[in-house]
């Protein structure tokens, strides 16, 4: 079976101004965006406390991390998944030094992901012809507006006169 062809990223890394809403809710609310990735992708709402958190309590102990792990981790889970192109070292990289810029494409991503798409559905009925069915109606007896002599006999569009 073929591999389907590895497509890019929707939107670019800085992509800010392509939705201004996704960058604006970032930028005021760095953790919520995040977790709102984290949840639409399937994954755990607060995974990425890991990176925000984790990262304080580890290095209050004197252990540095580098490479923030959510970020890193749903990076390469979504382009694996959408088959977008890249590597573990941009990703990597990315993650290191533009971990919010990567969150918004992330969430850019999704939103052009889950558009419904329009579907048309169109049947070919088969249309038979056929003529309607005769309906039967009984005979109307018309009577003339005036009175009848005697000896003449009125039917519908017949008069009968008798001598």
């Amino acid at each position: 079976m073929a591999e389907k062809p590895l497509t890019d990223w929707d939107s670019g890394l800085c992509d800010c101004f392509e939705d201004a809403r996704t960058c604006c809710y970032g930028f005021w609310c760095c953790p919520c965006l995040a977790c709102t990735v984290s949840g639409r992708f399937g994954e755990n709402n607060c995974l990425p406390l890991c990176d925000i958190c984790g990262s304080g309590v580890l290095a209050a102990f004197g252990i540095p991390v580098c490479v923030p792990p959510a970020v890193l981790s749903v990076r390469a889970a979504m382009r694996n998944r959408y088959g977008i192109k890249g590597s573990l070292c941009k990703d990597i990289a990315i993650s290191c030094f533009c971990e919010w810029c990567s969150w918004c494409q992330m969430h850019r991503e999704l939103r052009h992901r889950k558009k419904t798409p329009t579907v048309i559905n169109i049947q070919n009925n088969t249309v038979v012809n056929m003529q309607p069915i005769p309906t039967f109606q009984p005979g109307v007896m018309m009577l003339p507006a005036q009175p009848v002599a005697t000896g003449f006999m009125s039917q519908p569009t017949v008069v009968v006169q008798t001598k």
